[in-house]
């Protein structure tokens, strides 16, 4: 057998995404981290890049966690302890004391009886949508979930999947009801925090509407919400896009440690009896290894941190530093999507534009994320910046003295 064919395919496609100027292309490559010093947050140098230190404001690692010595400590502890790696998946010799630590410590985080661990926030998704689809379920989705939501619904067959316009909750209220008598049970599924954009759903009107109709369907209406950035990062405690719009306890919520938490891995959290259904259902849990109990560990002392003091002013600065970035590239001229998230984004509306502007900011030692069609719909061409808590007022006023010279050009 041969791939000669197949690889002058595979090039002519590859070809015609680096043309349209949509190839993520090579990926930049961390060879050193520079933890925070004096004025300066975490500085980064990067592969070809020669000794230029980079700032990072394309991490999801909102609270800067994954650099606290306490938190390096708390994993290499917890690896000498037990290891490198689980040895096998969790139902047949995976699991371990901190595993199931850290799910109950996850629960009571969020008021739920109990919580599922999976190796990421991706795999969550997949694996809590696709056992609760039957035959006789009708999902309904926002337009601009994430790529994992969108995967999921066409991974689990619904009997029928409906799209409500982005945070159109008129929109939403009448799919809803155009379902009722043509299935058993609706799963209403939303993005907490939208990655691209930074703002978020209502889910306070959303829990509304759907308890509204749950009495229409013999299964009841089950609110899903993937909630990975907003998680640690929202909110006035870290609890997410539930707490930051008063909507009390969605259905299923997903979680990921991997973001705010800095460590690695996904999580569902919810009643006891939907997470033991889950254990046994899905099989992105039952045949992927979990995180390494040092993961797990780690994970357990930044929860620890965000219930104190400490942790509250975090994210008070974290909160203060998004808002100086928003209101400094608002004063140079930028468009942008305002939120009291720190996912800062500023609309460029071209493909060409986005590519030569990230180029632009990498040469000038700042790094953000150029997201074009598909990752975005076209039209909202965009440059991403994500806020640390671990970056500093000197990093933002670095960074807005390079856009404001970019803005000259722009």
């Amino acid at each position: 057998m041969s791939l000669v064919n197949l690889d002058k395919v595979l090039a002519s496609e590859l070809e015609e995404l680096y043309s349209k100027g949509t190839a993520k292309g090579k990926e930049l490559i961390v060879n050193k981290v520079i933890k925070p010093s004096g004025e300066k947050g975490a500085r980064f140098i990067l592969k070809d890049k020669g000794d230029r230190e980079f700032i990072r404001l394309n991490s999801n690692s909102y609270l800067g966690m994954s650099l606290k010595d306490e938190i390096i400590e708390a994993e290499e502890k917890a690896a000498r302890d037990y290891g490198v790696g689980p040895g096998a998946v969790r139902f047949i010799s995976g699991t371990y004391k901190p595993h199931r630590d850290l799910e109950k410590k996850l629960a009571k985080f969020h008021g739920r009886e109990d919580t599922i661990i999976f190796s990421s926030a991706y795999s969550a998704v997949l694996g809590v949508i696709t056992p609760l689809v039957t035959k006789e379920t009708i999902i309904i989705s926002d337009a601009l979930n994430h790529n994992c939501i969108i995967n999921a619904a066409r991974l689990s067959r619904p009997k029928d999947k409906k799209i409500f316009k982005h945070l159109d909750m008129n929109d939403l209220d009448s799919k809803i009801k155009e379902s009722i008598g043509k299935a058993k049970r609706l799963l209403v599924i939303t993005d907490g925090i939208f990655s691209m954009r930074g703002d978020y759903a209502p889910l306070d009107k959303i829990n509304e509407i759907c308890k509204k109709y749950d009495s229409d369907f013999p299964e009841g209406v089950i609110l899903v919400v993937d909630d990975s950035h907003g998680v640690g990062a929202f909110g006035e405690t870290g609890r997410g896009t539930e707490e930051y719009t008063n909507a009390g306890k969605v259905d299923v919520l997903i979680g990921t440690l991997g973001k705010a938490f800095g460590v690695n891995g996904g999580y569902l959290t919810s009643s006891e009896t939907l997470v033991n259904y889950i254990r046994e259902k899905a099989p992105m849990y039952i045949y992927s290894n979990p995180i390494t109990v040092s993961e797990a560990t780690a994970v357990m002392k930044v929860l620890d941190i965000m219930d104190s003091d400490r942790g509250k002013e975090i994210l008070i600065h974290l909160r203060k530093l998004t808002k100086k970035f928003e209101k400094g590239l608002l004063d140079i001229g930028f468009e942008i999507i305002e939120s009291d998230h720190p996912i800062v984004p500023i609309l460029v509306r071209d493909t060409q534009k986005t590519a030569d502007l990230v180029k632009y900011l990498v040469n000038n030692g700042v790094l953000g994320t150029g997201l074009n069609y598909p990752v975005v719909p076209k039209g909202d061409e965009t440059i991403r910046f994500q806020v640390n808590a671990d970056h500093t007022e000197y990093d933002i006023d670095s960074a807005l003295e390079v856009l404001k010279k970019l803005q000259i050009i722009y």
